[in-house]
């Protein structure tokens, strides 16, 4: 889960479709000429032009054609501006032609309704007439995959002391002719029947979705000096192996071609046989979102007494007069991504770890708003004003226990995954400065989750040796239960503030919500559940 510096790689493609209504009327005795260009902002108050649109003659109410392609990443806030501009010239600069209006938005904002529709501004607050712009998004790609079961028989004996140690390889033939790999599969070592596990590879990457297409399987005996012998090849496209399936396999034999040439009774060096060829779709992150997954966000913070008092200023509760601390800045800039995904924005906050009143008994997971029955704060802005109100009111205390609000998080988690469907996945961030006490329950609590429709998310503040908080994010082997259950699925990832203090603000978002596409497009395919609405 450690990822490769900060970019992560695009998850996807977008293509906009826009369209727009009454737009404001600029030419004399005829309609305004309008295109509509998309910028992303860059940073610093600069905006970078993406895209845009051709130009539409005489038209208050253009549909464009041409799509606006965006590269999509889920960690990222990413700030977009649609500006429509009414075209009188050949100039390629839009300065010297009419504004029409535009919006400003987030590509989360878009891709998460179906349909995005806003009134067109000239300047914020200012309305360009009754002018509207409607935005769809779509993902580019084939999103289907190849999934092959493929087994052996009578392989050459390739080893001088034992059987041969086979594995396969799949190539394509590239436009340009050469061969490309695709796949390799295991080695099965010592056996000249072998069967190889299951496999998928996407059809992109298995022959650029051309069914026709030449592919290239090798056999090969396996030396641990690299030096692979081969035991036979033969060629074929996907048209042919998709004919394996419903109890009759396939075969080819396996011919290696020195051999053919040398001996005039050379048969083949074995059968390959493909038990099963299936096509299936594979579904995305985006294909979920759009498809009507809710995401829903929680937060834990730590108020336990190893974060010193947050009157002194050494405490990392201590609110700086800037008004912020790590814990602030955690919750912003992590909340500021995911709430675009949620469409109540109502996040339900608890603290943990604290004395609360009235009773002043230590609770570990207590509403920062105080209203057990009702613990949602409105907006990531509703969150940090509770954290700010509730701070001088408790009394931090210990001991530092994960597994309550974990737990609790599970329940709803647990509640809906019993309807089915897509339709809800629950993303916990912890906030901590990393001092667990009760660490066998929460590798149960994280392992029961595991198998839940969430993830959980911790960001560690000050200078502790988060050891333990390393342990549970899994990533030097699957996190197991004290009993020995492991983990269905990785779901933790834990991230140290510290890494981040001089970084810009959307680096710890990124680090920590990078993960979070794949784990949710794991556990719905590990369900077998599609997306409630699939794309046609």
């Amino acid at each position: 889960m450690k990822m490769q510096g900060l970019m992560a790689g695009c998850v996807s493609r977008v293509e906009l479709s826009v369209s727009c209504r009454s737009l404001l009327d600029r030419d004399l005795g005829s309609s305004s000429d309008p295109l509509c260009v998309l910028l992303q902002d860059v940073g610093g108050g600069q905006w970078a032009e993406l895209d845009r649109t051709e130009r539409i003659k005489n038209c208050q109410n253009p549909e464009f054609c041409k799509k606006l392609i965006v590269d999509y990443y889920f960690e990222k806030v990413q700030k977009l501006k649609f500006g429509m501009y009414d075209i009188d010239n050949k100039s390629f600069d839009l300065n010297d032609d009419d504004y029409l209006g535009g919006i400003e938005c987030t590509l989360g904002q878009v891709v998460s309704s179906s349909v995005f529709t806003r009134p067109l501004e000239l300047k914020q607050g200012k309305p360009a007439g009754k002018g509207t712009i409607t935005i769809s998004a779509e993902e580019i790609k084939d999103t289907r995959v190849v999934l092959l079961e493929i087994e052996a028989r009578n392989l050459d004996k390739k080893d001088f002391l034992g059987k041969s140690d086979p594995f396969l390889e799949f190539y394509k033939q590239s436009d340009a002719g050469t061969w490309q790999l695709t796949y390799r599969s295991e080695v099965i070592k010592n056996n000249l029947n072998p069967c190889w596990r299951k496999f998928s590879v996407s059809l992109q990457t298995f022959c650029g979705g051309d069914f026709n297409k030449s592919i290239k399987v090798q056999c090969a005996d396996h030396d641990s000096d690299g030096a692979h012998d081969l035991i036979g090849a033969f060629e074929t496209n996907l048209t042919q192996l998709q004919k394996a399936g419903d109890g009759s396999p396939v075969e080819f034999e396996c011919i290696h071609p020195e051999k053919k040439q040398k001996k005039k009774s050379y048969k083949n060096s074995g059968i390959i046989r493909i038990k099963s060829c299936k096509i299936e779709t594979e579904y995305s992150f985006l294909d979920y979102v759009m498809g009507g997954c809710q995401i829903n966000f929680t937060v834990g913070v730590d108020f336990t007494g190893s974060n010193g008092d947050p009157k002194s200023p050494d405490s990392l509760h201590y609110i700086s007069p800037d008004g912020i601390n790590e814990y602030l800045i955690a919750i912003w800039s992590v909340g500021s991504v995911v709430q675009d995904y949620d469409t109540d924005k109502l996040f339900p906050a608890f603290g943990f770890g604290a004395q609360v009143p009235p009773s002043w008994q230590v609770s570990h997971e207590f509403a920062l708003n105080f209203n057990p029955s009702n613990p949602f704060c409105q907006g990531i802005q509703g969150i940090v004003d509770a954290y700010r109100q509730i701070l001088p009111q408790i009394q931090l205390y210990g001991p530092t226990n994960f597994s309550p609000i974990i737990n609790h998080v599970a329940r709803f988690a647990a509640h809906s995954a019993q309807q089915g469907t897509a339709s809800q996945y629950f993303i916990l961030l912890i906030i901590t400065d990393g001092e667990i006490t009760d660490l066998d329950q929460t590798r149960q609590a994280i392992v029961n989750a595991s198998k839940l429709p969430m993830s959980i998310i911790i960001v560690g503040v000050g200078e502790a040796d988060f050891k333990a908080m390393e342990f549970l994010d899994g990533d030097n082997g699957v996190l197991k239960s004290l009993t020995g259950e492991p983990a269905a699925r990785d779901i933790v990832q834990f991230v140290p503030f510290r890494q981040f203090k001089n970084a810009p603000r959307e680096a710890l978002s990124q680090m920590v919500l990078a993960e979070v596409p794949k784990q949710l497009v794991s556990y719905y395919k590990w369900q077998g559940w599609p997306p409630v609405k699939p794309r046609q």
